[in-house]
């Protein structure tokens, strides 16, 4: 069997942190600091699916707020 080739029975949670950005992180282990999850769980391709759906802005959220308040001044 090549590396890679095991099949992952991992089950993930969506996290997200403060400027909004999205990641999966193992269930099992403790959220890192400066995240939390977003209550959605799953195998990989799942949670991968389900970020894919809702981030659908990749920019931080400071940016988009800099960018916001330029567009008004």
């Amino acid at each position: 069997m090549a590396w890679g080739d095991e099949e992952d029975n991992t089950v993930y949670q969506v996290v997200v942190n403060h400027e909004e950005q999205y990641s999966i992180w193992p269930d099992y282990k403790e959220i890192p600091g400066g995240w939390k999850a977003v209550d959605k769980t799953g195998n990989k391709q799942d949670c991968l699916d389900y970020i894919k759906e809702v981030w659908t802005d990749m920019r931080p959220l400071s940016l988009r707020k800099q960018m916001e308040h330029a567009a008004v001044h």
